[in-house]
């Protein structure tokens, strides 16, 4: 299992040079599937999944050089063959998946048959997440509730024992203090890491290392 769970995407030198480790060759060279299906569940869902796709807003996610890059969206997977889908996402070498509602990702991961893949697919794919698409790969995720899924619904898969606050003192979210996710922090049993969009939580099998360059911190349960 590789997992590279940024807050804003591949922003500085350190967590792009996470990156390459983590795929073994240079980005140039690794071919990837972008997922925006968590952008949909905010407002102006769809304008924000062009911009994070071709690289206006935030930091750079898909517009890294990928050769190629594709659209893996979870909405329309149950639909089509999966003779269709699944070969090329065996195939990808990075699986990008953007942030927004961890709820709704977390839904559609199940409904589509990716979740099911998963244990498999991670066994050679790098899993890279930004926001949302980082926290479901925890043990803790949030919602927006803009859709109209079941309140029972899951909001993370729990791949790894601990849970991700992004966005630490960003400005579009004036609650992500550090004094504030302390005090969410204390609410769980897991460790919390609060991290900053210079930050990313690089995974490999059961090791953590933060790559960052910027600010983070960690809290016991």
């Amino acid at each position: 299992m590789k997992l590279l769970l940024t807050s804003a995407g591949i922003s500085n030198t350190s967590i792009k040079k996470a990156l390459v480790n983590l795929l073994g060759k240079p980005i140039t060279e690794a071919n990837a599937l972008f997922i925006p299906t968590a952008i949909y569940a905010l407002p102006h869902g769809c304008t924000i999944s062009r911009q994070v796709m071709n690289g206006s807003i935030g930091d750079p996610f898909c517009e890294l050089g990928w050769k190629p890059l594709g659209i893996l969206e979870l909405t329309a997977l149950s639909s089509i063959k999966r003779e269709l889908w699944v070969p090329p996402l065996m195939e990808t070498d990075a699986l990008l998946v953007g942030g927004g509602d961890c709820q709704y990702l977390c839904y559609w991961m199940h409904q589509s048959g990716l979740e099911e893949l998963l244990p498999t697919l991670l066994n050679k794919t790098v899993y890279v997440g930004l926001s949302a698409g980082s926290m479901i790969m925890t043990r803790f995720g949030t919602t927006y509730g803009n859709h109209t899924l079941p309140d029972e619904s899951r909001k993370s898969l729990g791949w790894v024992d601990f849970a991700l606050h992004p966005h630490l003192d960003h400005e579009w979210f004036p609650e992500n203090t550090l004094a504030h996710l302390a005090k969410r922090a204390a609410t769980l049993p897991m460790p919390s890491y609060a991290i900053d969009d210079q930050t990313a939580i690089k995974v490999v099998d059961d090791v953590v290392e933060v790559v960052s360059e910027g600010k983070w911190k960690l809290f016991s349960p």
